[in-house]
Order: structure tokens, then C-alpha cells, then sequence
């Protein structure tokens, strides 16, 4: 029993010591070994293969916000060409009436003149016996004569404004349908960008979706933290103005509002939709998109900031927030998600601008990335 007993052990020893010694043996991994790397190397590609969809989701919602702006953009060029067309409707209706009205003037006239004969008025002065006569006809033929010129002259200039009139209409109706195209061709751009984000998300499984809005969430927070890190916040310390206080109140009485690009509220918003109807309610009036926003909007240098202020993301503009403090901004981030407060620095920062900005606010911007 006793050598039984040994044996066991022995084996058990052997059998151990050999397993391990064939374990550290990278040459000849055991089948747990294996199994073990196949899975972490299955999990590894899994999860390049998540944040490849991840970003190429970013991407493609990226393109769709920048169409919405230029979609945006050619919505208020048709609204305000269509005021303008109506304004030189009426100026044209006004002119012709006013040309009508002369040209009737100019009729009598030469019907007066029809009627004395036709004769030139210097003619009958001349043949007039009777010098007080005289005189009052030479007053007469003057004030007619002054008349006459300026009735044609009169006629001249409406002539005039008519043609440039109908010139201007003609413009703005070839700009307004330029407009419109512009408009449809990046609603088209916009439907397929977004399409192709839903179709890519679409595809993942329920607990892949979680991931994915992990990874997200991940993505930002690192960015926030970058951007805590380099030292940023050290020199802001600005209060907001009463009106931005407003604007503030506005945009986060919006939290939990769906982005649709191209809304302006009540219910749903775009990024520049919010903060145009954001600072509406602190009483100023600003640009329709975060690209006039931009260009318009005084600037304001990153260490100036103060809450209610406009931080203006990515290269092109295309992306719009409204600081918080506290490193925090409110902003509508795209489709499929809600008007949220994050980090001011999960995403490459352009600059800063400042809706109830004075000249003397201006900065030198900086970059904020």
C-alpha cells in the first residue's frame, strides 16, 4: 500500500514536473496554453475590430455633421434670397406704377402742346403784341419747359431702377436655386452618411453595441483628461455675464433632447441649432451654423473663457458647444444621440468665440487641442 502510495506521488511528480517543464517549453505550448493564447488573441482582433467600427462610425457622423452645416447654411441663404426677391417684387410693382403714372404725365403734356397747335412756345412769345402778355407767357413756357425735363428725367431714372431691379431678381433667383440644390445635395450626403452609421451599428450584437458605447465613452474621457492634464484650467476663472447665464439655463433645460440634424428645437436640436436658440434666450441674436458662429462671433483666447461662451470644434468648424465651467460643456453630439454635458476637451478644440462679446473681448485665440 505504502509503495503503492509512492509510486502515485512519484507519478504525480513526474507528471507535474512534466507538464511544467513541457509549459515553459514555448516550442511545445500545452493545449490549455493554447487555448488560452487563441483566446486572448480572438479578443484582441475583437476588439480592433470594434474600434475600427468605432471609428469609422465617428467618421462617417463626423461628414454628416459637416454636411449639416453646409445644409444649414443653405437653408438661411434660401430663406433670406426669398425676402429679398418679395422686397424687389414690391420695388418693381412701386416703379412700374410711378413709370406708368409719368409716362400718363408725359401724354398730357404732349397733348397741351397738340392742342395749341404745335407750335414752339418761343413762337407764340415772339408773335405776342402785348408785353404783359409776353411776360407771363415766358413764366408760363418756363415752368412748363422745367416740367417737361423733369418729367423726363424722372422717366430715365425709373427706367433705370427697373432694370436694376428686374437685374437683382434675376440674380437672386439664380442663387436661390443654386441654394436649393446645395440644400438637397447635402440632405442626400447627410441620409447616406447616416445610413451607413446606422448600417454599421445595426450589424453589431446587443452586448457589441455596449462595447462599442464603452469604447466611446472611453475615447472622450481620455481626451478630457489630455486635455486636464496639459494645465488648461489653471488660468480660468471668469464668471458668466447675466445673459450667458441665460443661454446656460436654456441649453441645459434641453439635456436628454435626440440630435436631428437641421432642427432648431423645440424637441429636437443640432449642435449650432442649440446654441443659436441657447443664446436667443440670453437675447442675443447669432449665426445659424458653428462655421458663422466661428467666423462671425468675436474671439476669445482659451484662457479668457468664461461659462456661456461657444467652443468651436475641429478644423473646419463643424462642431459647436457651449461651456459650463469647470472644464464641462452642454452640447447636442450627433444622431442617435441626446443633448449632453461632457468633457470641453473630448474633441480637437478650433477656438472660442463669445456671442455677447465687445471688441475689447477679442483675444488671440489659441488652440486648444
Amino acid at each position: 500500500m505504502a509503495c503503492t502510495v509512492v509510486v502515485l506521488c512519484a507519478m504525480g511528480l513526474l507528471g507535474g514536473t512534466a507538464t511544467a517543464a513541457y509549459a515553459d517549453d514555448p516550442k511545445n505550448p500545452s493545449a490549455d496554453a493554447r487555448r488560452a493564447g487563441s483566446a486572448a488573441a480572438a479578443a484582441d482582433a475583437d476588439a480592433r475590430r470594434l474600434d475600427d467600427i468605432r471609428k469609422k462610425i465617428d467618421d462617417l457622423y463626423r461628414k454628416a455633421e459637416k454636411a449639416t452645416d453646409a445644409y444649414n447654411a443653405a437653408e438661411e441663404q434660401v430663406g433670406l434670397q426669398q425676402k429679398e426677391i418679395v422686397r424687389l417684387a414690391r420695388s418693381i410693382d412701386h416703379t412700374q406704377r410711378k413709370l406708368t403714372a409719368l409716362k400718363r404725365q408725359a401724354g398730357s403734356l404732349a397733348s397741351a402742346q397738340y392742342r395749341g397747335g404745335g407750335m414752339p412756345s418761343e413762337a407764340k412769345l415772339m408773335l405776342d403784341a402785348d408785353p404783359e402778355g409776353f411776360l407771363d407767357k415766358v413764366t408760363l413756357a418756363r415752368k412748363g419747359q422745367l416740367a417737361a425735363k423733369r418729367v423726363i428725367h424722372q422717366l430715365g431714372v425709373l427706367k433705370g431702377d427697373l432694370e436694376r431691379y428686374s437685374d437683382s431678381a434675376t440674380d437672386r433667383w439664380e442663387q436661390l436655386e443654386a441654394n436649393r440644390k446645395k440644400k438637397e445635395s447635402a440632405r442626400r450626403d447627410i441620409k447616406k452618411k447616416i445610413d451607413e452609421a446606422k448600417l454599421l451599428e445595426s450589424r453589431l450584437a446587443v452586448k457589441e453595441k455596449d462595447r462599442l458605447k464603452k469604447l466611446e465613452d472611453e475615447q472622450a474621457f481620455n481626451q478630457q483628461q489630455k486635455w486636464l492634464d496639459s494645465g488648461v484650467l489653471k488660468d480660468i476663472s471668469n464668471k458668466a455675464s447675466a445673459a450667458g447665464k441665460k443661454a446656460i439655463s436654456f441649453a441645459t433645460a434641453q439635456l436628454g433632447k435626440d440630435y436631428v440634424w437641421g432642427a432648431e428645437g423645440p424637441d429636437t436640436f443640432d449642435c449650432s441649432g442649440l446654441t443659436l436658440r441657447a443664446w436667443q434666450a440670453g437675447g442675443h441674436t447669432i449665426p445659424r451654423t458653428s462655421q458663422e458662429q466661428w467666423r462671425q462671433l468675436p474671439r476669445i483666447a482659451l484662457r479668457d473663457m468664461r461659462p456661456g461662451d461657444l467652443i468651436i470644434y475641429f478644423s473646419d468648424a463643424s462642431h459647436v458647444g457651449m461651456y459650463l465651467g469647470d472644464g464641462a460643456m452642454v452640447h447636442a453630439p450627433r444622431p442617435g444621440r441626446q443633448v449632453t454635458i461632457t468633457g470641453a476637451g473630448t474633441m480637437p478644440i478650433l477656438g472660442v468665440v463669445r456671442p455677447d462679446g465687445a471688441a475689447g473681448d477679442d483675444g488671440a485665440h489659441h488652440n486648444g487641442r
